[in-house]
């Protein structure tokens, strides 16, 4: 799939929930952040994962804090790193962002942080040093 169809399938809501996984989510946040300001493609992206998550009935699914948490982290490394012209290319680049298992937020959260209700529904603060 192009990526002009992944956003626009998860725009529509009408991208198949099994071709929606870790890494296509940072695809598709990759892809705002590099056509808008990272205010801007915050608002859009967690709009459209929510919308798309809602039309799955999975609402309670959309994780705000690892949502904002993701996409600050792509920003800061698009922005600190040569800029890359493909998005594999942004891959190999940062292969720690892709472990989901592992996730790179343990680094910043404790994981009952991240498994509250509160940090579901509002972007909370980074608690680890």
């Amino acid at each position: 799939m192009s990526e002009e169809e992944l956003l626009a399938q998860l725009e529509s809501c009408t991208l198949p929930e099994d071709q929606f996984h870790h890494a296509d989510h940072l695809h598709a946040a990759w892809l705002y952040l590099s056509r808008f300001p990272a205010s801007e493609a915050i608002a859009k992206f967690s709009k459209a994962l929510r919308s798309y998550a809602a039309s799955l009935g999975k609402a309670g699914r959309y994780h705000e804090t690892v949502t904002w948490a993701y996409l600050l982290l792509l920003n800061e490394r698009i922005q600190r790193s040569e800029p890359a012209a493909t998005w594999g290319q942004f891959i190999v680049a940062h292969p720690d962002l892709f472990d989901w298992k592992n996730s790179i937020l343990l680094r910043y959260y404790r994981p009952e942080t991240l498994a509250s209700d509160l940090a579901r529904r509002v972007f909370v603060m980074p608690d680890k040093m």
